[in-house]
């Protein structure tokens, strides 16, 4: 039997679609606070198989059934406090694994996957093509199925980390080779762009179409539920190029995206896409924007400007970890608001946190379930 269903039943997943239905419609006056407690006891021995990650995703020999039940398991080790829920973030075939759908070579050699070309070919020889019986497009269909079977709408499973525009191209030509491709061959550039949107919503559509067996809702890699479906979209090749290069190829595809999905996100990664920012909140339609200050960046409270411009936008914005507990009152604090508009979801709360984490909740006023 699934612990899941002891206690995250329909009116607990009843409760996170009102709670989210409110902050998607701007009528939730507090941030959406999602923490995870680890330490339950699952109530079954650890089965054999290994966790689905990143370093384990290339073992195409494990069966997805036994990969989703040490899944399951995983899942039953935690409480879902505040604003949490069962979730499963299908990021493990690593950010951007349309470009191995698409003939990329997958490697995870490292512990963390990465993508490298088939081949060199020249950008004007290189196409995209939908292939229904690349091994890693299957597989993940395949685990999509087995998820949807196995937890009849007790699980959230994200879409996979399909990854952004000028991102997927990058993989097969490298970011060097994409920057003089985008002085040298910019027609051949935005070609591939267009090319690859076809079939990003092509993979997209079709996941949907196996998780919604199963599905209690929509969600993706960032874990912020939705009654319909939506994308964080990104494109962390732009760290690289400047605002009128963003521009020219990369906002048109995301305009395009966005008005296709209905409800999107953008992933704003690092001070070097800060001078897009502008451009990226005139979008139409975009829902709003995940800010990552980066490694070695100063936290989430050190940005005050960066906050006060999504919110005089009116758009939406997400925190990732234990720092957002700490800056979520000084972000209410310095763009004057009352943090409605806010998503902070901690991953894992170490049983030392908890008193923390339940502190942290009750001050925003969220009902610990």
């Amino acid at each position: 039997m699934n612990l899941m269903n002891l206690d995250f039943g329909p009116e607990r997943w009843q409760k996170v679609r009102e709670t989210y239905r409110r902050w998607w419609a701007g009528e939730l006056h507090r941030p959406i606070m999602a923490s995870e407690l680890l330490g339950r006891d699952p109530g079954r021995p650890q089965p054999k198989a290994p966790p689905l990650n990143q370093r384990t995703c290339a073992d195409l020999t494990i069966p997805a059934e036994d990969l989703v039940d040490r899944l399951d398991w995983e899942l039953s080790r935690r409480w879902y406090l505040g604003d949490a829920y069962p979730y499963f973030n299908m990021d493990c075939f690593g950010p951007g694994v349309m470009a191995a759908f698409l003939g990329a070579r997958l490697d995870n050699s490292t512990g963390g996957v990465w993508f490298h070309p088939p081949r060199e070919m020249d950008i004007r020889d290189l196409h995209f093509e939908y292939d229904p019986d690349n091994v890693w497009w299957r597989r993940v269909k395949e685990l999509c199925a087995a998820m949807a079977r196995r937890w009849q709408g007790q699980v959230l499973v994200g879409m996979t980390d399909l990854g952004g525009n000028l991102d997927i191209l990058a993989s097969f030509r490298s970011a060097e080779g994409l920057l003089f491709d985008l002085y040298d061959h910019p027609g051949e550039v935005k070609r591939l762009t267009w090319e690859a949107h076809d079939l990003w919503h092509r993979y997209f559509n079709e996941l949907h179409a196996i998780l919604a067996a199963g599905n209690p809702g929509y969600t993706a890699w960032c874990s912020i539920y939705s009654d319909r479906p939506y994308y964080m979209l990104q494109c962390d090749f732009s760290y690289m190029i400047g605002p009128a290069m963003f521009d020219e190829f990369v906002k048109p595809e995301l305009q395009a995206t966005t008005r296709r999905l209905g409800r999107a996100f953008y992933h704003l990664d690092g001070r070097g896409q800060l001078p897009h920012l502008e451009s990226v909140l005139t979008i139409d339609g975009l829902a709003g924007v995940q800010w990552v200050p980066g490694t070695g960046a100063p936290g989430y409270e050190a940005w005050p400007d960066v906050y006060r411009r999504i919110a005089a936008a009116g758009l939406r914005t997400q925190c990732w970890g234990t720092d957002g507990w700490a800056a979520i009152d000084v972000i209410k604090r310095q763009t004057g608001t009352d943090g409605g508009w806010i998503h902070n979801r901690v991953v894992e709360v170490r049983p030392e946190q908890e008193s923390l984490a339940r502190r942290s909740l009750e001050r925003h006023g969220v009902a610990d379930s």
